[in-house]
């Protein structure tokens, strides 16, 4: 696979992989909603799940920057890029945001979480610029896992400049660039600790300062090294540079460092730092695997189907779960097959309203705000310049639409804490 051939190969494989991240992501928050009556069965599924919503958010970003970078378009302008990708991502936020503070704001009684909106709050959540704020009630404000769409905006605006820099990069000095991101990365909780520690936030899986939780974790320009990675992670595998790696050696590094995560490193580094290698390495190494015609499970059409909508799931999951658990009754819990159930229904929920989330809002915003257009009908040829190319493609014809699984990403880990304190 030459540089310049590389984006008609679709990379079905890294689709699937959006819809495990997501899944991660959901099962975090299954933790902490407490459905296990047992208490040594709920702490022990919190204990196997504390760090996987983290981990989900960290994949998402730099999958977002490698397939940004693999499916971009030569010579296409900055306005285009910029139209294309808040279509991808801002109807399903303002639906979801607006049903978000609707529920917020009953006073029924009900929900444990209502409440009065504030205009601040619901202003810079849907400009999508509310994670510049160190302040939880703000960046956890709304659909709380939104926080990360704001970081993927600041991605987005940044990206024409950012890939004008890269392209630079001599392919020589590739890798070398490629280890200062992620030693960077790695850094990013010594930083840290120049933030002043006060006050307190109580989260899911510990304790720590909230402005040193935001500043590793929240705020965008720390989250786009991440993002920067996964651009340079692209250029090294469409360069040829990419050392074949079969694919359960970062999954078994991931195992690793999700151990080390959940166990042994302090709580900062446990967010992004102690796993950032383990995904840098599977990216790659799935597209790579895709590229030389290496089939895999995450590239099987019920995993392609599910990565697609991995996007409208992130952002319907964690509103299903807070205020399905509200309606079947707040605090209330079941022994564990009953649990078990009651969180498969949740999940079942989640997806079917992510399809028609996905159906009816992100598909037809893409085309609409796009301009994209339609696909050829079944049996006609695609052009090269039409086919579709990263992850895959999402229905919109667009080559870039398809993509990164925004991520998002985990969410509103704080997010009880910030709405309803005496869960944490």
């Amino acid at each position: 696979m030459t540089p310049t051939d590389h984006r008609t190969s679709r990379l079905p494989s890294l689709t699937g992989l959006r819809f495990i991240a997501a899944l991660m992501v959901f099962a975090f928050h299954v933790a902490w909603e407490r459905f296990f009556r047992d208490p040594q069965v709920q702490g022990d599924y919190a204990d196997v799940v504390n760090k996987a919503g983290w981990i989900g958010v960290s994949f998402f970003f730099v999958l977002s920057g490698f397939v940004l970078a693999w499916s971009r378009r030569e010579g296409d302008s900055a306005p285009s890029f910029w139209r294309r990708r808040i279509a991808k991502v801002y109807p399903g936020h303002l639906v979801t945001a607006l049903v978000a503070f609707w529920l917020i704001s009953r006073t029924d009684g009900m929900l444990a979480a209502a409440g009065t909106v504030d205009t601040d709050e619901a202003i810079t959540n849907l400009l999508l610029i509310h994670s510049w704020w160190p302040e939880y009630n703000i960046f956890l404000s709304g659909n709380a896992v939104s926080w990360s769409l704001a970081c993927e905006l600041f991605f987005y605006l940044a990206f024409p400049l950012l890939w004008r820099g890269i392209k630079r990069i001599p392919t020589a000095h590739l890798w070398t660039a490629t280890a200062v991101v992620t030693a960077a990365i790695i850094c990013v909780p010594l930083l840290a600790k120049l933030v002043t520690e006060d006050p307190v936030m109580m989260l899911p899986d510990g304790v720590a300062s909230l402005k040193q939780y935001w500043f590793v974790y929240i705020f965008p320009p720390v989250r786009a090294l991440e993002f920067v990675l996964g651009m340079l992670l692209a250029r090294v595998v469409a360069e040829g540079k990419w050392f074949r790696l079969p694919l359960i050696v970062p999954i078994a590094l991931f195992a690793v460092g999700y151990y080390l995560a959940a166990q042994e490193v302090p709580y900062l580094y446990s967010l992004v730092a102690a796993t950032i290698i383990p995904i840098a390495l599977l990216i790659p190494a799935a597209a790579d695997a895709a590229l030389r015609g290496g089939g895999s499970w995450f590239a099987s059409k019920p995993m392609v189907w599910l990565g697609e909508r991995s996007f409208a799931f992130y952002l319907v999951h964690l509103l299903v779960l807070l205020y399905g658990h509200d309606w079947l009754g707040r605090g209330k819990n079941w022994d564990t097959t009953q649990a078990v159930f009651v969180i498969l229904g949740f999940l079942l929920v989640s997806l079917a309203i992510s399809a028609v989330l996905y159906e009816l809002v992100e598909k037809p915003g893409m085309r609409l705000l796009s301009g994209a257009r339609p696909r050829p009908a079944a049996g006609g040829a695609a052009r090269p310049a039409d086919r579709g190319t990263g992850a895959a493609t999402a229905g919109a014809g667009d080559r870039d639409e398809a993509a990164d699984g925004e991520h998002g990403a985990d969410g509103a880990d704080g997010a009880r804490a910030a709405k309803v304190p005496s869960k944490t």
